[in-house]
């Protein structure tokens, strides 16, 4: 599939760079560039992209400004790229696919364009589907009665993550995760013999992860709860969940309803 690309930055030299190192993706194809923010909003609705690099710090509209200027259509995917470390946290906010500071990195580039396929190819799953319905609905209600109202749950997630670390590609079996510990961009992921950097953000992986399985306990960890051994009260509402491994990871008050479940 082609991936149709506009690029939003107030420095041509920046466009042109960006644009030199997208030329390795054969799959992508960029439509549009844009030298602020105003104009990006205006071409943003009318070419309707399925990605936009947008760069954040821009006279007039900045690129968050350009992010609350599109919430009215079905916005692209955004990836913000920009000199300034302080606003990952924003970017992130605002359901970035990823955060690219200047100059661009090729491989941090290509980790991207990695996550942009993935999150593409589910959406446009999705929008298939839930077009299947609709013309089955219409032509065969019958066949609607018969189909089950959700697909295998299971089916949904993960059971490999591919983590690229330390020079290396590792093929992770999800089941053997013992926990996640978010460390900014990152993701430290932990199996019982292992333990792996993944550059993914804490909601990206989430939405990768069986809920059923792995739970968020606290702002910077996920566990797996079958791998959950003890649970340890702690002060303050808090509490420590011991795992298989024998590590303890806290559970802090917010989370608290994901300790119920053990407690009978």
């Amino acid at each position: 599939m082609t991936i149709r690309t506009i690029l939003v930055d107030d420095e041509k030299l920046a466009i042109q760079g960006l644009m030199l190192r997208l030329e390795k993706f054969a799959d992508v194809e960029v439509i549009d560039t844009c030298a602020n923010g105003r104009e990006a909003i205006r071409k943003i609705k009318t070419e309707k992209p399925d990605l936009v690099f947008l760069d954040i710090q821009m006279p007039g509209f900045d690129g968050f400004s350009v992010v609350n200027g599109i919430l009215d259509i079905e916005p692209p995917l955004v990836v913000f790229v920009t000199a300034y470390q302080e606003h990952a946290v924003r970017a992130f906010e605002a359901n970035a696919v990823n955060y690219l500071m200047k100059p661009v990195d090729e491989d941090k580039l290509a980790d991207t364009m990695e996550r942009v396929r993935t999150r593409l190819a589910e959406k446009r799953s999705a929008e298939e589907a839930e077009k299947l319905k609709t013309v089955l609905a219409e032509v065969a209600p019958d066949a609607m009665d018969a189909m089950p109202e959700e697909p295998d749950h299971a089916a949904r997630y993960e059971k490999l993550i591919n983590i690229k670390d330390r020079g290396q590609i590792f093929r992770v079996d999800v089941d053997s995760i013992e926990r996640i510990e978010a460390a900014g961009d990152y993701m430290c992921i932990y199996t019982a013999d292992n333990s792996l950097i993944l550059r993914e953000t804490m909601k990206d992986l989430e939405r990768r992860l069986d809920p059923r399985v792995f739970q968020r306990v606290h702002r910077s960890w996920i566990v797996n709860l079958g791998l959950v051994r003890q649970v340890k009260p702690h002060t303050n509402g808090e509490c420590f969940l011991v795992l298989e491994s024998g590590a303890d990871v806290k559970v802090s008050r917010s989370y608290r309803d994901v300790v119920a479940r053990f407690v009978h």
